[in-house]
C-alpha cells in the first residue's frame, strides 16, 4: 500500500462530502503540560466521528455494479453510523452488523436508518466474522472498520489537514482500536518525510494492538469493559493494520478507566465539548505523559463525540 498516494487520492475523493474538522488550542492542557496543545475536533464531524472519512472514501471508490450489490459493514457503532450516512447519500443499500454489547446510544442512532441493522456476537471480531459471511451469502461488498486500504487512506486525510492547519506538529496522539486511524495518520506523516512522533493511545482494559505489536503476533482480546467503546476489542487475523502499526507507530501509552473518566470531564468543563471515551483516551494519555511533552507542539486527535448519555451522567 502506497500510503502517501492513497491518502492524497482520498483527500480529493471525499472533499465534496466530508468537511475539514477544526483545530482548537487548549490553554488548559498547554499550561498543564508546558506545551502547545491543539485538539483536532473530529467529534464535530457530520456523523460525530472521524469514521465518515474512511466510509466515504470506500463507498465513493465503488463502481456502479458494486454499488448495486450493496454493502455490509461491521462496527462497534461509529463506523456503522458513518457508513449509514454515506450509503444514504450515495443511494447504496446495505446492512450494519454490530456486537450485542455495542453502545446503546450508537445502536439507537442506527435504528432509524433504512439500512438493516443486526446485533450479533459478543465482540467486534465476532461481528466482523458474521458480516463477512453475510457478504459471501449476499454477494455484497464488505466495508471493514479498519482492515481496508481505502478506509485507512480516508482516515489518513486527518494528517493532511493537521499539517496544513498548524505551523508545527511534533507529536500526535491517536486513539487505537483496530488501527485504521493511526495507520493512516502515522503512515502519511512518515512517508512524506516528517519527523512527527506518533503515539498510539489505548485503555488498559483493551490494549490489543499494543500487546500484539509487543508480542510480534496477534493477541486475542482481553474481553474487559471500557469507557472507550470506540476502541474496544481486537482486530481480525491478517489485518493489514498490524504491520502498518509495527512500521509507523513510534510509541504507545495505556490509560486507566479513571483517567479516561477524568479526561472526559476535563474537556466538558474546560472546552464545553462532549467527547466519547475513545476520544478521551488521548487526553488522558497526554496528561499521563506530562513533562515528556513539555516544550513540544502537540496535536490530540479527538476522535468522536457520540457519548452514551448514561456514561456521561456517571
Amino acid at each position: 500500500m502506497d500510503i502517501k498516494q492513497e491518502v492524497e487520492a482520498a483527500a480529493g475523493r471525499i472533499r465534496e462530502f466530508v468537511p475539514e474538522s477544526p483545530v482548537a488550542l487548549s490553554p488548559y492542557l498547554g499550561e498543564k503540560l508546558g506545551a502547545s496543545v491543539h485538539l483536532k475536533l473530529e467529534n464535530l464531524q457530520l456523523t460525530g466521528s472521524f469514521k465518515i472519512r474512511g466510509a466515504f472514501n470506500k463507498l465513493l471508490a465503488l463502481d456502479d455494479a458494486e454499488r448495486r450489490r450493496g454493502i455490509v459493514a461491521a462496527s462497534t457503532g461509529n463506523h456503522g453510523i458513518a457508513v449509514r450516512y454515506a450509503a444514504e447519500k450515495l443511494g447504496i443499500p446495505g446492512i450494519i452488523v454490530l456486537p450485542e454489547n455495542a453502545s446503546r446510544q450508537k445502536v439507537e442512532a442506527l435504528k432509524s436508518s433504512p439500512l438493516e441493522v443486526k446485533l450479533v456476537g459478543s465482540d467486534c471480531v465476532a461481528a466482523e466474522t458474521i458480516a463477512r459471511q453475510e457478504c459471501r451469502d449476499r454477494g455484497s461488498i464488505y466495508v471493514s472498520p479498519y482492515n481496508d486500504p481505502l478506509v485507512i487512506a480516508g482516515q489518513g486525510t486527518i494528517a493532511i489537514e493537521l499539517v496544513e492547519q498548524l505551523d508545527a506538529v511534533e507529536v500526535v496522539l491517536v486513539p487505537v482500536g483496530g488501527g485504521g486511524l493511526i495507520s493512516g495518520i502515522a503512515g502519511y506523516l512518515r512517508e512524506t518525510g516528517r519527523a512527527t512522533r506518533v503515539i498510539g493511545c489505548l485503555p488498559e482494559t483493551s490494549p490489543e494492538m499494543y500487546r500484539s505489536v509487543r508480542a510480534g503476533r496477534r493477541i486475542e482480546p482481553l474481553g474487559l469493559a471500557t469507557l472507550s467503546d470506540g476502541t474496544v476489542g481486537g482486530f481480525e487475523a491478517g489485518s493489514i493494520t498490524f504491520e502498518l502499526c509495527r512500521r509507523y507507530v513510534d510509541d504507545w501509552t495505556l490509560v486507566s478507566e479513571d483517567e479516561i473518566r477524568d479526561a472526559m470531564r476535563t474537556i466538558v468543563e474546560r472546552h464545553d465539548l462532549l467527547i466519547e471515551g475513545s476520544a478521551a483516551v488521548v487526553v488522558a494519555a497526554a496528561l499521563k505523559l506530562g513533562e515528556s511533552l513539555a516544550g513540544k507542539h502537540v496535536a490530540l486527535v479527538v476522535s468522536g463525540g457520540n457519548v452514551d448519555p448514561g456514561k456521561l451522567g456517571e
